[in-house]
């Protein structure tokens, strides 16, 4: 096993010592719940990484959205570059569930759009874990919903070795239960071809690599992988393991079951609907059944065959379905599940079932859907949250489920860089807009940025206005902005394009931005969910990352939320000045250079030639392909899936040329 090992230039300093040596402590002991709440910029994503090279176990990181994903997917590729890291999340770049309105008749059909390099991480993930110990893969909340059984996908593999003897035959037919497709033209990720006594096989889970496996006879003489692109021969093996092409492959015995067991269903459910005399539904469900069941025995699949996942799978009507941690139980007795902003992270994974049930029930009463389309279905709540052995729950503001749980809390409160939590001044909101305009002032005098949260789109947009008039520069950010939208905003925030930022409910968890000393909060004192202790301490969190840090509050009262954020922020102050004192440790603004531009090399003169693309010869579209599906495996590298999808869908048009 390739042990876990951290690769940082920081050592552990400030609370995060005897945070790492709390939290592993607790789970070597075999301790299922742990939490550990620390404030921002306190390091946490760093103790976690502390914590697993502490414990040494195969770990899960979850989070509520796939931006945090891909943040700490990049941070984690970078503590652990010998280990294997994963991705996982929702392979859909457009995802539109079928869904039916009785009300108006109106049937929904499901529209998506996968994208294939989301779908290659995500059977790199599946590969990974039953293929090595030292795995850890970060996931949204994707990892909840159902999959294939692992026990299929494992039984289901073709391993080559050099001197057996195989039937190059019996191979390619072996290649095809698994999935893969004949392609002898255009050699794409899931296919394999064939020239002579060489089979080139191109793994569905691979990002460039192909393997290539030659033979003298039937005798397997030569197996390496080789550049996809190029075709240059990178490594030699004496034997390599093949896994299946996707995550619902099952064998022909299984398939022939499922679909005696889809039968029978029918014949249940058209009979019920015989008998309540409704021909509507009875002519509906038959007619879409036996259509999927006829794709089903052709090809191996259908549209929508995760409908019937529990046929598939062989499960039981309301047995918990396969999900990511299946996976990790499937090759790992032991292992570790972390929550980071598990104060929005749990509260999304309770509300996935309820949400996906409810549609689902509409689509079996009116025939478009058999009863056990139910049974594919998100965990609920108590199915995941007892499923692992140990779970870490990681929140700056921990809600009542996390610390209830938990047999051990670790505070980390001081920060490696003796940054100080802000101070918080609450203020008169009689005339808040323009008492703010005068404390704004020296800070952007002082080079430094403004957050302002405000309760509505309409007063986001109307300070805009009203600041921008008076010679400032402002811009909003709300919830009709797209996610490149919004990241191009903090860019130009960060750089200094603008000064003042407005929003919502878009500034609180996952934004770090050390220009940030000034974070205004209107009408503070109107309690609820914009307003509530964990919001107002999620959103006085993006000013402490700045030495001068300061949060001003507007409100007629204070509200009990306020009283606990303010009394909750002084204590943190108090213990982070004395460790400061202590130690001699003057604050300092956390320097974090702006990310490169990720964006891929303009491939404008590539798309010049499209201009002649219906002339152009056969290999030279090709050639073409070649170098845009080599920009778009660079762009999905460094985390650029909006750019990769759209360098897939210029190879798909010149593809159905």
């Amino acid at each position: 096993m390739s042990k876990f090992k951290v690769h940082s230039p920081y050592q552990p300093s400030g609370d995060q010592p005897e945070a790492i040596a709390k939290l592993s402590r607790s789970i070597n002991r075999g301790n299922q719940y742990q939490t550990l709440l620390g404030v921002t910029g306190s390091g946490k994503t760093y103790t976690m990484a502390k914590v697993i090279e502490k414990t040494q176990k195969p770990t899960l990181i979850m989070t509520h959205n796939k931006t945090l994903a891909a943040q700490l997917y990049s941070e984690f590729k970078s503590f652990f570059p010998d280990n294997h890291v994963e991705y996982f999340i929702s392979y859909y770049d457009y995802y539109q569930p079928e869904a039916y309105i009785p009300r108006q008749d109106l049937f929904i059909e499901k529209d998506s759009s996968i994208n294939e390099e989301l779908e290659r991480l995500r059977l790199s993930t599946t590969a990974s874990l039953l293929s090595h110990d030292d795995v850890i893969v970060v996931a949204s909340v994707s990892a909840n919903y159902g999959l294939g059984s692992p026990e299929d996908y494992k039984s289901i593999v073709q391993k080559l070795v050099i001197g057996d003897e195989y039937s190059q035959k019996a191979l390619l037919l072996r290649l095809v239960d698994m999935g893969y497709r004949r392609n002898d033209e255009f050699f794409d990720r899931g296919d394999f071809r064939v020239n002579g006594e060489v089979i080139d096989i191109y793994p569905a889970y691979y990002e460039e690599l192909a393997i290539r496996v030659e033979f003298f006879g039937d005798e397997i003489e030569a197996l390496y992988t080789f550049n996809s692109l190029t075709g240059e021969k990178i490594e030699q093996y004496n034997e390599i393991t093949i896994y299946s092409a996707n995550q619902f492959i099952v064998s022909k015995e299984r398939l022939a079951l499922a679909v005696k067991s889809i039968e029978e269903e029918l014949a249940e459910r058209l009979a019920f609907y015989q008998k309540e005399n409704r021909m509507v539904e009875y002519n509906r469900l038959k007619q879409r059944v036996e259509f999927d069941l006829e794709m089903i025995e052709a090809t191996g699949s259908c549209k929508g065959i995760e409908n019937y996942s529990r046929h598939l799978t062989g499960k039981k009507a309301g047995e918990t379905p396969y999900s990511m941690m299946d996976y990790f139980e499937a090759m790992h007795d032991d292992y570790l599940v972390i929550v980071d902003e598990s104060h929005v992270s749990l509260s999304q994974f309770k509300g996935m079932y309820a949400g996906d049930r409810s549609r689902k029930e509409v689509l079996v009463e009116h025939g478009f859907r058999l009863p056990s389309a139910l049974d594919n279905r998100p965990l609920m709540f108590d199915e995941y949250i007892n499923k692992a052995p140990h779970f870490l729950f990681v929140s700056a503001t921990p809600k009542e489920i996390e610390l209830e749980l938990s047999n051990v809390v670790a505070e980390q409160v001081v920060r490696p860089t003796g940054l100080l939590d802000p101070e918080i001044e609450v203020i008169d909101s009689t005339n808040q807009v323009e008492n703010l305009y005068d404390r704004m002032k020296p800070v952007i005098e002082r080079g430094e940025r403004v957050l302002i949260t405000v309760l509505t789109k309409k007063m986001a947009e109307e300070l805009t206005t009203y600041y921008n008039d008076l010679g400032l520069k402002v811009k909003y950010m709300h919830s009709d902005l797209d996610a490149i939208e919004r990241n191009q905003i903090i860019r130009s925030l960060r750089t200094g394009e603008f000064d003042i930022l407005i929003g919502i409910n878009l500034l609180r968890e996952g934004l770090d931005l050390p220009e940030v000393s000034l974070v205004a909060i209107l009408d503070a004192d109107k309690e609820g969910f914009l307003r509530s202790t964990t919001s107002l301490i999620q959103t006085s969190g993006r000013a402490a990352r700045n030495a001068n840090g300061k949060v001003l509050m507007y409100a007629n009262k204070i509200t009990n939320s306020m009283r606990e954020t303010i009394e909750t922020t002084s204590k943190r102050r108090e213990k982070q000045m004395a460790y400061n004192q202590e130690r001699g440790i003057i604050p300092q603004t956390t320097i974090r250079e702006l990310d490169t531009d990720l964006k891929v090399e303009d491939a404008g003169e590539l798309y010049n030639k499209r201009s002649k693309l219906d002339r152009m010869p056969k290999a030279e579209r090709q050639k073409l392909i070649q170098e845009l599906k080599a920009k778009m495996l660079a762009a999905a590298k460094s985390l650029e899936f909006e750019e990769a999808a759209r360098l897939r869908d210029e190879i798909a048009k010149i593809k159905n040329l």
